[in-house]
């Protein structure tokens, strides 16, 4: 069997993810000790208890969904006994999920990554002025029609993919008047349905540049590392592990698409049998089988599902 780990991006937080491996593990709640020491903030009580809407702030959800899965990562590790990076041949992650699967592979310390996703976090909140950009997802058109309908929505203005996720399901990212022409264009050219999404600030588009910038000045401070096993970057959809390439692609990663779906294609292609998704919810697994419907597709996010994917070692 050949095996990634997947880690999901923002969108998957809620109040009390990751609760029962810290209730039960003391390696899962030293991670959180961990982050919580690296951000100076009790991120760990705003992850179990809420409120949901100051979780959701994109300084918060970002750190928090890593957090949560490192946790997991950290606790599978002390149960088999091996790194994680022994059970796989790839790693890959959804946007800040990219992040997690870094950290996984040794590029970045714990604390670092929890620092430089803070940082991504409030470059990308503050990047673009509060109701000029807005992303919308696309449902039941192809990629290439939706790459047409973003050019002939943007009049002058950025319209462009930000998440390619999967087949028939892609997000849209830019300038509001250009968002809102695309999905009244979406609908008389056959989508299923055109949704505006809540979020704060148009993320994956050449509006991020300020962000990009910020997260290029933070890498500096802390670099990368080599990978010690494949990671999938976001920006080329391939493997990587060489550090100087990863801390490009991270720049990249601030203002280009999210090749999601290509991703799970080229793990296909390079063999890939069994996807498993590790951290809160179930996003990346439902993508995967759409993706790769040959695909064993996955996730870990209880006890009862790490004791399960045990067994199978």
């Amino acid at each position: 069997m050949i095996r990634s780990f997947t880690f999901p991006g923002q969108g998957s937080q809620f109040v009390g993810m990751g609760k029962e491996f810290i209730e039960a593990f003391p390696v899962a709640h030293r991670v959180f000790e961990e982050v919580d020491e690296a951000l100076q903030q009790k991120l760990s009580k705003l992850i179990l208890h809420g409120p949901q809407e100051t979780l959701t702030l994109t300084e918060n959800a970002q750190p928090a969904l890593m957090a949560v899965s490192m946790a997991i990562v950290r606790t599978i590790e002390a149960e088999c006994g091996k790194p994680l990076i022994s059970l796989c041949s790839y790693l890959a992650g959804h946007s800040l999920g990219e992040y997690t699967a870094l950290c996984t592979a040794g590029v970045f310390s714990l604390a670092d990554t929890a620092r430089l996703l803070r940082i991504r976090g409030q470059a990308m909140q503050q990047a673009v002025p509060i109701g000029i950009g807005a992303m919308a997802a696309i449902l039941g058109l192809d990629t290439p029609d939706v790459e047409q309908l973003a050019d002939d929505a943007a009049l002058g203005e950025v319209c462009v993919i930000a998440n390619d996720n999967s087949p028939g399901q892609i997000v849209l990212s830019g300038h509001r008047g250009a968002i809102d022409r695309a999905m009244s264009l979406a609908s008389a050219r056959g989508a299923k349905r055109a949704i505006p999404l809540a979020v704060s600030a148009p993320f994956h588009c050449s509006l991020m540049k300020p962000a990009a910038d910020i997260i290029a000045h933070a890498l500096e401070a802390m670099p990368p590392n080599d990978a010690t096993k494949p990671v999938m970057s976001n920006v080329t959809a391939m493997p990587v592990t060489e550090k100087s390439l990863i801390r490009s692609l991270l720049i990249d990663q601030i203002t280009t698409r999210v090749r999601w779906r290509e991703i799970g294609l080229n793990l296909g292609s390079l063999g890939v049998t069994s996807s498993i998704e590790i951290g809160a919810g179930k996003v990346l697994t439902g993508l995967m089988k759409r993706i790769e419907p040959g695909m064993s597709a996955s996730a870990i996010n209880t006890p009862q599902d790490m004791d399960i994917f045990l067994k199978t070692l």
